[in-house]
This record gives structure tokens, C-alpha cells and sequence, in this order.
């Protein structure tokens, strides 16, 4: 029997073209645009898999994910999503999802991808799988005359936000957990990215995962 799938995304174009690819692959039972939509949606059909994207206005995926935790235990999220940014896949995951794959991916691919987390695995497009590894799993820790070199570069604060960083959490969030603008979260980050001499997030969250900063 077909997994029994529901699409949540805001395009309309895009979920009519994403029904027409994974017609006669899987039952797409139902789409919606919203949040609100998809909550209602997912919880009248408890399908087996919703295919969910990650930004969308109303909160998007993470929304979703936030708001349905602990119902329909049975159902599998899949985000589907433009974005392969390591923040973006370490967050999703972290709030629920079982996988990523990146709209790039065709009609049978998504298809099998559906059906493999129906079946219980953890599926992800090739290069999103090492941000997972990273964040999650993380390598054995530096030398401790380095780790504690590196780590007192930090002030207090910067440290608080680089460890919410490597946890997936996006600006604005970081900005509510810590009572401080989403300006001076990202200048806490520039600045964080200065002292360690590293050049993206993905960089910041190995290296806090490296260091058991997850933990």
C-alpha cells in the first residue's frame, strides 16, 4: 500500500507540480499553504508522511513541527525545502523531521525518499547528511590546552549565543531565548566568526560539536 502523504507549502504552483510528480508513486491525501491549514489537515488525515517546508511566512515548518509535537506519533516528516543551509537542516531535524532532501530532487526520487522514512529510516540529500553528523554526533575533542585557548577568546554572552547557533536555532529565536535584538545576536555571531577566524555557521556548529557544546 502507498504511503499516504500530505504536502504542506505556500506555493500553489508548486504543489500542483509536486501532486503531478508523485501521481501513481504515493497517495497524496491532501495539501495546505498555512500552518493553521496543515495542523487541521495533518491531524483529520494522520497520514503516514507530510512533506513540509521549511520557510514559509507563517512559521513554516519548524512551526508545524513545534505545534503537532507528541500527535499522530505515526506520522514521518520529510522537510522539502530550497534551502541546504546547515542552520536550517540541524533545526528541523532537532524539532522532529526524519529527513531533508532539497527541491532539486525529481518525482521519483522524492517518491522513494517518502517511502524510506515511512519505512523508518533517516533519508537526506547527499551533502545535508555531514550537517546532521556534525551537529549531532560531532568529533573527538581538540586538546584541551586548544579547547580552553579558543573558548577564552569568548565573552560570556558570545559563548551563550554561539552554543544556540550549533543547536539549530535561528536569529530571531536566539534573540527571544536571550532577551536581546536579533541585531546583536548576528554581531555576537560576526564577532564570534572574527576571534575563531571561521567563515560560515555550518563552520561555527562543527566547531562547537567538536568541543561537546551540544551536550
Amino acid at each position: 500500500m502507498s504511503p499516504r502523504v500530505v504536502l504542506v507549502d505556500d506555493h500553489a504552483l508548486f504543489r500542483a507540480g509536486v501532486r503531478a510528480e508523485l501521481d501513481g508513486l504515493v497517495d497524496v491525501v491532501g495539501d495546505a499553504s498555512t500552518v493553521g491549514e496543515a495542523i487541521a489537515l495533518i491531524r483529520d488525515e494522520a497520514p503516514d508522511v507530510v512533506l513540509l517546508d521549511v520557510h514559509m511566512p507563517d512559521g513554516g515548518g519548524l512551526e508545524v513541527l513545534r505545534q503537532l509535537a507528541g500527535d499522530a506519533p505515526a506520522t514521518q516528516y520529510l522537510a522539502l525545502s530550497v534551502s541546504d543551509a546547515a542552520e536550517d537542516v540541524i533545526a528541523v531535524i532537532r524539532a522532529g523531521a526524519r529527513g531533508y532532501v532539497t527541491k532539486t530532487i525529481s518525482g521519483t526520487e522524492l517518491a522513494d525518499a517518502v517511502r524510506r522514512v515511512h519505512g523508518g529510516d533517516a533519508v537526506f540529500s547527499p551533502r545535508l547528511a555531514g550537517f546532521v553528523l556534525d551537529a549531532f554526533a560531532g568529533a573527538a575533542p581538540p586538546p584541551a590546552a586548544d579547547h580552553d585557548a579558543d573558548l577564552d577568546q569568548l565573552t560570556p554572552r558570545e559563548r551563550e549565543v554561539l552554543q544556540h547557533i550549533a543547536r539549530g536555532y535561528m536569529y530571531k529565536e536566539i534573540a527571544q531565548r536571550l532577551g536581546i535584538s536579533a541585531k546583536t545576536v548576528e554581531a555576537h555571531v560576526s564577532a564570534v566568526l572574527r576571534k575563531l577566524q571561521l567563515s560560515s555557521r555550518h563552520e561555527l556548529s562543527r566547531w562547537a560539536a567538536q568541543r561537546r557544546m551540544l551536550d
